[in-house]
């Protein structure tokens, strides 16, 4: 009989207890060992089946039982203790207090971060993959460093999808609704105790309301905006469903729940809390790009034109985009959006036209049908960042035609390597031993990793014996879920005696596990099964392979591949030595990383933006064997893991494939196992060097605590501060940014390089000559106070583009009539080789965050 009402009652805890409450409500848990390690005493069993969870666990537990540890005074005494350790970590002043900006002045009071995806923990299945645990990285390690962050997202119902297989192997989703009342959330009430309520207007009429469910992420609010609510009708129940989930229309409604919704999130979270407003909004990827135009639309009320509102978002916005191809951009018609922000739904103030603008690919290869949510967020966004060195590049390439005129290289867009929070994911028995040994504390000094260079605290046989203590924990736990996994394939217990023999504590083992996209190569792997099988297989150097990952459920390719890799995992001759793991999450993650000695990463480069799972591995001591892109690219050194040499330039893509699938099995058969299996006295003293390496010296880089401190110095700080400029004294300086723009552009096309002189260095030029040039510049009613003229020069090719360029200002020498002026400067020539220079003119302004803001540009 079906329920027509779910709920969750929970335990009343006893008065000594009661502590127990907040340290189960407080996602802090999920990172504080001490604190798991209380709750686990409990019930150990218990805590086994609730998989780790708080808040299921006190459900769980009986009256008695509760008596029972509320009567112990040692177990109340604990949790006194335990309590008073989150309240200090809570109240007491960390990095972010005793830093200032760069420019001495204030740090940002408070910054919003939307993503349509957190990835805290597995208690709270509201992540996919790397843009999801990338956020809850970045959330966390703000809270450990004191950053005044304030989550945003949505609370979907169902989560992602639980992953199961079917006896031929094809990927099967289950969606188990989730009770936000059995989850670490409290909803955000209203004083007189009623649900705050967030409403948006929808097209013909109709209206989506969310309630806003609070996650304690450490010190750091996390806001869920929640559909599923009485006040909405069926339709506008189902928008926060499912992460990723529907078609277009509903992937639309739920970008303009997180971005326009989530800015009055924000607002009633500040009324209701008194917490300050925002001064920095950081939107982690396109999908929440809509917030910029809620944040115009509230300042057009305030007397703004929607002009000067642009400048006032614009400069306190940062957007992180880590897509490195154009299809994996959110795109939505334009009659669709125009639905939703015009006719009888049009934004108050904010015409239609100037919401269609900003996501409008009007640059040359653009469709002039679809709104571009990266487009928008780049257009919203003064500070813009890829994540990693190469995906930097990379989007910097993939945007050019936003910025017509200007060489790639100087596309305002900048570049944070990911990084990854170390409590969350450095096995806490490794992280015992990097605290008593070394004195290392995983939140704010990374740098004191390099004792791991020094044999005299941990000996090589004292850290292979605890490299082989994680691998074998690994190897339990994979038996266990592949057990699971084959009894769900519909596997009766007789059938799988075989499983006991699975994997081996001793032998090498490779990890792969992520989404599964074509692009990440699940089956390069497989391209020649019979080295495959011989590399598995071998007498003396054996090598295993633990496999996860999951597809995306409209992507049949990519199940495809599961299952050409399940088939192959699960013939008989070679079942013992590879297995796939499904339900990839992070609590399979956390047991992954730390038992695999080598970590694998194929993609076709560069489309792999970051990459962070190699990065978990390598902080448990893992060697990292990985196409050089993403992160890898800028961090590899030759000592820390091995890099697969890349097949660029084929255009065959099977021959790719081939090419790099061989550089791999060469690899494994010829450098990695041999340096596994050479031991003297049982320890392989060359794998433990690499393995000390990689902790000294990549361990401090792939931390978050540097990620994080980076956005704060180089992107929150100067939105803030140029934030707070364009906001102060009745918005003067955005209404001047936006005039000055406005006259800027409609004047640009009077603007141009008449002439060009230089003097100063004869037919055999050296080093040391000066040269001195001299433009002839028509700006038509523009001053020379609104443009740089520059002279750029640099090395040039053999077809005279200038490849490495500097761009220095000529100063005003001369002014005629009808706008005609000379500026005039040196070039000193300290560097041999091929040179070449030319003149250009760009726009110049005291608020303007890069010489191409505007995309203007008039060369010689």
């Amino acid at each position: 009989m079906r329920a027509i009402r779910r709920f969750t009652v929970r335990t009343v805890l006893p008065e000594q207890l009661a502590a127990l409450d907040e340290l189960a409500q407080n996602l802090r848990w999920s990172w504080h060992a001490p604190t798991r390690e209380l709750f686990a005493s409990i019930d150990p069993e218990l805590w086994s089946d609730v998989r780790g969870d708080p808040v299921a666990l006190l459900a769980a537990l009986g009256s008695d039982r509760l008596a029972a540890l509320a009567a112990s005074d040692e177990f109340t005494g604990r949790v006194r203790a335990a309590s008073d350790d989150l309240h200090h970590y809570l109240r007491d002043p960390q990095w972010y207090q005793g830093r200032t900006a760069g420019s001495g002045g204030e740090l940002p009071r408070a910054i919003a971060y939307f993503s349509p995806e957190f990835g805290i923990t597995s208690v709270l299945p509201q992540y996919s993959g790397g843009l999801g645990i990338l956020a809850g990285d970045h959330l966390k390690s703000a809270s450990d460093m004191g950053v005044p962050i304030v989550g945003v997202g949505l609370l979907y119902g169902a989560g992602y999808f639980r992953q199961s297989l079917t006896r031929d192997a094809w990927q099967v989703e289950t969606y188990p609704l989730l009770d936000p009342d059995g989850l670490p959330l409290a909803v955000l009430r209203e004083e007189d105790g009623t649900p705050a309520v967030i409403s948006l207007d929808l097209p013909g009429g109709r209206a989506l309301h969310a309630h806003v469910w609070v996650a304690a992420v450490g010190r750091v609010p996390l806001l869920l905006l929640d559909s599923n609510v009485p006040e909405n009708d069926d339709p506008a129940r189902k928008v926060t469903d499912r992460l990723y989930g529907g078609g277009g229309e509903h992937r639309l409604q739920q970008e303009l729940l997180l971005g326009v919704g989530g800015v009055r999130a924000l607002r009633a979270w500040s009324r209701l809390t008194g917490a300050p407003e925002p001064e920095v909004y950081h939107t982690n990827e396109g999908h929440a790009g809509f917030l910029g135009v809620e944040r115009i639309r509230e300042l057009v009320g305030s007397g703004l034109s929607v002009g000067e509102a642009h400048e006032a978002v614009r400069a306190a916005t940062v957007f992180t985009t880590h897509t490195p191809v154009p299809a994996g951009i959110d795109r939505f018609p334009k009659d669709l959006v125009s639905a939703y922000f015009g006719g009888d739904n049009a934004m108050e103030g904010v015409p239609l036209e100037s919401v269609l603008a900003l996501g409008s690919e009007d640059y040359e290869g653009g469709d002039p049908t679809v709104f571009n949510m990266a487009v928008m967020g780049l257009r919203l966004g003064g500070r813009a960042n890829g994540v990693s060195l190469l995906h930097g590049q990379v989007s910097r390439e993939m945007f050019e035609g936003l910025w017509p005129g200007f060489d790639a290289r100087e596309v305002p867009i900048s570049s944070v390597t990911n990084g990854v929070h170390s409590p969350t994911w450095v096995a806490p028995r490794l992280a015992a031993v990097e605290a008593e040994r070394m004195g290392l504390d995983q939140i704010t000094a990374p740098e004191a990793s390099s004792g791991w260079l020094d044999t005299s605290k941990v000996s090589d046989a004292e850290l292979w014996a605890l490299r082989g203590e994680m691998r074998g924990e690994l190897v339990a736990e994979a038996r266990r879920r592949v057990r699971k996994s084959w009894r769900e394939r519909g596997a009766s217990p007789a059938e799988l005696g075989w499983i006991d023999d699975v994997l081996s504590p001793d032998v090498l083992t490779i990890g792969f596990a992520r989404r599964v996209p074509t692009y990440k190569r699940l089956t390069l792997m497989l391209r020649d099964q019979d080295r495959l099988k011989a590399l598995l297989l071998h007498p003396e150097r054996p090598v295993q392979l633990i496999v996860a990952g999951k597809s995306h459920p409209a992507d049949d390719s990519g199940k495809r591949l599961i299952q050409q890799l399940v088939r192959f995992a699960d013939d008989p001759e070679v079942r013992h030595r590879i297995v796939f793991l499904p339900n990839y999450d992070i609590g399979m993650a956390q047991s992954l990383y730390p038992g695999c000695d080598v970590w694998l990463n194929n993609p076709l480069r560069p489309l792999e933006a970051s990459g962070t799972s190699g990065m978990k591995s390598a902080l448990n001591g893992g060697l990292n064997l990985s196409i050089e892109d993403g992160w890898w690219a800028e961090w590899y050194d030759g000592e820390n893991g091995w890099g697969i040499p890349t097949a660029d330039g084929v255009e065959d893509a099977d021959r790719r494939d081939d090419l790099e699938a061989a550089a791999l099995y060469d690899l494994v058969e010829s450098q990695v196992a041999p340096a596994f299996y050479d031991r003297t006295d049982g320890v392989p003293g060359r794998w433990l060097e690499m393995v000390r390496h990689t902790l000294a010296t990549l361990g401090p880089k792939v931390q978050a605590t540097r990620m994080v401190s980076e956005y704060v110095h180089g992107l929150y700080a100067p939105a803030a501060e140029a934030g707070r400029l364009l906001l102060s004294d009745g918005f003067a300086a955005a209404k001047d940014l936006a005039g000055w723009k406005a006259h800027v552009r409609s004047s640009w096309s009077q603007v141009r390089v008449d002439h060009v002189e230089s003097a100063g260095i004869g037919e055999a030029v050296q080093v040391g000559d000066r040269l001195t040039v001299r433009a002839y510049v028509s700006l038509g009613s523009l001053s020379p106070d609104d443009v740089d003229v520059q002279v750029v020069h640099g090395r040039v090719t053999e077809a005279d583009v200038i490849e490495e360029f500097a761009a220095e200002p000529l100063a005003l020498t001369e002014s005629y009539e009808a706008g005609r002026h000379a500026f005039g400067g040196e070039v000193d020539l300290d560097t041999s080789g091929p040179f070449g220079y030319t003149v250009r003119i760009v726009p110049k302004h005291a608020h303007l965050a890069s010489v191409a803001e505007l995309g203007l540009v008039a060369n010689a």
